[in-house]
């Protein structure tokens, strides 16, 4: 018999990754097309890009891992509150575990002995997996999220740059604007399978709104054309 396939163990590194990505693309993508609806010449547009690659990178990589840093010193002093009182009100703590178990289902004789028994093996661990919704699974790892973040940004960043380097001027917006959308799709779908949802739906929620975002810089780039040379 075959295992099931869970996908939570993934949902953190998964987030990072699929937003580092997906706002390499985007916000690179925009600030190039921005520059290049603005400018006849390419050496502001390959400085652009290449600017937006590692300020994003960056920034992605660091805003990851301080959000992430903080969720963590939240559980970890929810863990230290609740050992503290598992030390100084063990039986209040013993009827607050078995009333979660009444909660879920459990007559009152079979919540309490289940409380009994998962606080005689490991108290701290039954208090912050079912009264706080703590676990090894989904425990936030910073330094993992930021190499995800910063190294996918990477990923989807590095396109805009190399299609301001090679292609030509005058088309540089439609190219921009045509790949980010085939990168986003590719991303959306990858995104899906990793996580078992619906591709169509991941795909089509990135490419509108990554869409929205180009057309905005596009239009800024336009009215404040400057042709900077």
């Amino acid at each position: 018999m075959e295992l099931e396939k869970h996908y939570t163990t993934r949902s953190g590194w998964l987030r990072a990754a699929v937003l580092g990505s997906n706002d390499g693309i985007i916000s690179t993508t925009s600030l190039v097309i921005g520059i290049a609806a603005a400018t006849d010449t390419r050496s502001p547009i390959v400085l652009a890009a290449l600017a937006g690659l590692v300020a994003g990178a960056l920034s992605m990589a660091a805003g990851e891992y301080v959000s992430v840093s903080s969720q963590a010193d939240i559980e970890e002093a929810d863990i230290e509150r609740e050992r503290n009182e598992l030390e100084v009100m063990p039986e209040v703590e013993l009827k607050e575990l078995a009333k979660i178990y009444l909660a879920k289902g459990l007559d009152e004789n079979l919540a309490m002995q289940v409380a009994i028994q998962l606080t005689q093996k490991d108290a701290l661990a039954a208090h912050a997996r079912d009264e706080l919704g703590i676990n090894e699974l989904t425990k936030p790892n910073p330094l993992q999220a930021a190499l995800a973040s910063g190294a996918s940004f990477i990923s989807g960043g590095i396109m805009p740059l190399i299609i301001a380097l090679f292609t030509p001027i005058k088309t540089m917006v439609f190219y921009q604007y045509g790949f980010a959308i085939l990168f986003l799709a590719l991303s959306g779908i990858i995104a899906a399978k990793a996580g078992g949802s619906s591709p169509f739906k991941s795909v089509f929620r990135i490419c509108f709104w990554g869409t929205v975002a180009m057309a905005f810089t596009a239009l800024v780039g336009y009215i404040f054309d400057t042709k900077i040379s």
